[in-house]
């Protein structure tokens, strides 16, 4: 059984929701003519990703523009990870929405470690990491800032997920890109990233959680590596059948964690060198 992720490398319009659904929905074609599973777009890219912002700039999660990509999945029999800033409570959520074939909403999820540090600061985080059976398939999504943050993907993996799915629109992308295949070795999980294209950015990548052979010898785990400038759909295919065998008997995952060593990680405090005037 393979699952292949379509990943979407291109910059969206700020602010511009129609001329990004065109995109959208273009992509979701191609897509579906490559046999693709889903489409993964970057951060919030139906919006645009731009600063500042309101929830006066912000979707329902069941607004027109979202329903008519619901339709557009349906048709074409492709999932999508749609991504938009979303309406919350007082300010905007930067969500991503997980679409299946048939066009039905799985889960709405938004990005728990918001960039409070910077322009993400007026915005509302999530509160939960979240997955979805997708047809079959355990999907974990996790936003950009999230994948510094090893515990993102680790509590994605408790909870379940065979593959997760990250959104994102940053630079400086080559420490990131080495973290990523490490989450992938380190909860036996696949990732896909999706990121837009420009100078120190783009590299849109897929990560296989085989590292080795039955041998014992290293592998390159790397399914996909776009380049930094490109722009367009690039493809990865994920070997379920092989992947879960891997996962049902190698060391990495929950099989052998100390989690009562564990009781400091959630420890709320702040000391030095890590305070921060924000």
């Amino acid at each position: 059984m393979i699952f292949r992720a379509a990943i979407l490398q291109q910059q969206p319009q700020k602010g511009l929701v129609k001329e990004n659904l065109e995109t959208v929905l273009a992509a979701v074609k191609s897509a579906s003519e490559r046999h693709a599973d889903i489409l993964l777009l970057p951060e919030c890219f139906l919006t645009g990703y731009f600063f500042p912002v309101t929830n006066k700039d912000a979707l329902e999660t069941d607004c027109a523009e979202i329903q008519t990509v619901c339709r557009a999945a349906a048709e074409y029999s492709t999932g999508v990870v749609l991504t938009a800033f979303t309406k919350g409570y007082e300010k905007p959520g930067n969500s991503a929405i997980v679409i299946d074939k048939s066009g039905k909403i799985l889960m709405s999820y938004s990005k728990v470690h918001t960039c409070d540090f910077s322009d993400e600061k007026c915005l509302e985080s999530g509160s939960e990491f979240k997955v979805c059976d997708f047809h079959g398939i355990k999907l974990g999504i996790m936003i950009c800032y999230d994948r510094e943050y090893p515990e993102s993907a680790r509590i994605l993996m408790l909870k379940g997920a065979e593959i997760i799915l990250v959104p994102n629109d940053c630079a400086s992308m080559s420490p990131r890109l080495n973290a990523l295949s490490t989450r992938a070795y380190e909860n036996m999980t696949g990732i896909a990233m999706a990121n837009p294209p420009g100078d120190n950015a783009g590299n849109s990548c897929a990560f296989s959680p085989i590292c080795w052979d039955e041998n014992g010898i290293c592998t390159d785990n790397t399914l996909l590596m776009a380049g930094e400038k490109e722009t367009g759909l690039f493809y990865a295919d994920f070997d379920m059948e092989s992947i879960r065998k891997y996962r049902e008997t190698e060391m990495m995952g929950n099989t052998f964690r100390k989690v009562k060593a564990y009781s400091e990680l959630l420890n709320s405090q702040i000391l030095p060198p890590f305070i921060r005037k924000i």
